[in-house]
Formats: C-alpha cells, structure tokens, sequence
C-alpha cells in the first residue's frame, strides 16, 4: 500500500479562501435575496402572459360572436341580435378590465418584494 501524502498548503489555502468567499454568511444571503427575487418575477411575468392569452382568446371569441350576431342583425332585423353584440362588447371589456388587475397587481407584488 502507498504512504498517504501530505497536501500542499498552498491548496489548502486556496480551498479556504474559496470556500470563504463562495460560503460565506453574506454571500449565500444576497445570492439567495436574488434568487428569491427572479423567482418573483418570472411569476409575475407568467401571470400577465396567461392574462394576456385570456384577453387574446376572449377578444377572438367576442369578435366571432360580434361578427355572427351583425350578420344575422342585417339579415334579419332581429332585436335580439342587439343584444348578443352588445354582451360580446361587454365579454370585452371586462376581459381587458381583468387584464388590466391582473397587471397591476404582478407590478405592485414585484415592486413589492425586496430586490436585495
């Protein structure tokens, strides 16, 4: 069997001072504030992108809705088709207004959370 051998302190000084200055109390607590905080952010950026695809996909059923309900307005004279295009306005609407909530509260949460 081989003699253990002795390590050469320079490596030893070299492992400690990294370990100090990857490890230390400081380091793992800004490193993991920043962490915590991208995290907070890519949720928030989610939100408004699932927002964004409710609006989009709410404005295309409200626009078909819209375009059916005209078309059979002129065809017809029918009131009630009125009254189809004037609940896919407000499909619209509220769609955006929830768009608009849901921005604004990702914005105030992230600017909310402690970026250090």
């Amino acid at each position: 069997m081989s003699e253990p051998t002795k390590v050469n302190a320079q490596i030893i000084d070299v492992i400690n001072q990294t370990q100090a200055a990857t490890m230390s109390q400081q380091v793992v607590t800004t490193s993991g504030a920043g962490k915590a905080y991208q995290a907070v952010a890519q949720s928030t950026a989610m939100a408004v992108q699932d927002a964004t695809d409710t609006l989009r996909n709410v404005s295309t059923i409200a626009t078909t809705a819209i375009g059916v309900a005209m078309a059979q307005l002129l065809a017809t004279g029918d009131p009630k088709y009125v009254t189809a295009l004037t609940q896919a306005q407000g499909m619209m609407t509220s769609a955006a207004n929830d768009f608009t909530s849901i921005g604004t509260a990702a914005s105030t949460v992230l600017n909310s959370f402690p970026s250090s």
